[in-house]
């Protein structure tokens, strides 16, 4: 498998999908790391999450959006 194509596999998952098991088997790891999260990893993220003071707001300064 050539560089180029690696990167495609990479980049285009209708490519990486056309792609027979054993040329999936011989892709290297991607070099950014997991391209999915786990339902693990997803059950832990606390995306938009706001605690009493965001990074906008100070301590006795508190913003609509902190004090709810």
């Amino acid at each position: 498998m050539s560089r180029n194509q690696i990167i495609r596999a990479w980049k285009d998952p209708q490519y990486r999908r056309v792609l027979s098991a054993a040329e999936r088997e011989q892709l290297p790891a991607h070099p950014a790391g997991a391209i999915e999260l786990s339902t693990e990893d997803l059950s832990v993220i606390a995306g938009g999450a706001m605690g009493k003071f965001t990074p906008h707001c100070t301590e006795g300064n508190t913003c609509d959006v902190c004090t709810g």
